[in-house]
């Protein structure tokens, strides 16, 4: 079963997690995530596939955003597009059908659907863009710099 919806950075997936094994639920992300520390908030848009396994959920995202950077040349800020593609496994915190919690839930590396069966994909968003900043951003090619 294939499912198709519009979301923000917050999957609930409380139904989902008692679907069978492989169930894949598609969805449209369209939110703003606070990617760089200057405090401003950038637009992620794009995909994300959730695939039902045995004792988690993998996300697949491929997602667009632009964040606010500097010119390495020049020092003007511009907007630089950067394009995610990321795959990713949440753990439950707590086990289905016990109740009790998992132990991964205490591994910080790990990302983990809450206690309200809620997937938060901020903090992979996050990452994710962090790594995909260029190391000298330009604002282009052709910069002449100062």
């Amino acid at each position: 079963m294939v499912w198709v919806g519009w979301i923000m950075i917050q999957i609930n997936v409380s139904q989902f997690l008692k679907e069978p094994i492989g169930s894949e639920r598609d969805y449209q992300v369209s939110d703003s995530v606070n990617i760089m520390d200057n405090g401003s908030s950038s637009m992620v848009y794009g995909n994300v596939k959730l695939t039902r396994t045995n004792g988690s959920i993998i996300v697949r995202g491929k997602l667009n955003t632009t964040v606010e950077l500097v010119c390495a040349r020049c020092l003007d800020v511009f907007g630089c597009p950067l394009k995610l593609d990321f795959e990713e496994e949440y753990l439950p915190a707590r086990d289905i059908v016990s109740g009790d919690f998992s132990p991964a839930y205490d591994e910080p590396s790990l990302f983990t659907i809450d206690d309200n069966q809620v997937i938060d994909l901020t903090e992979a968003i996050r990452q994710y863009a962090l790594i995909s900043v260029p190391m000298k951003p330009l604002c282009s090619q052709d910069c002449s710099g100062l």
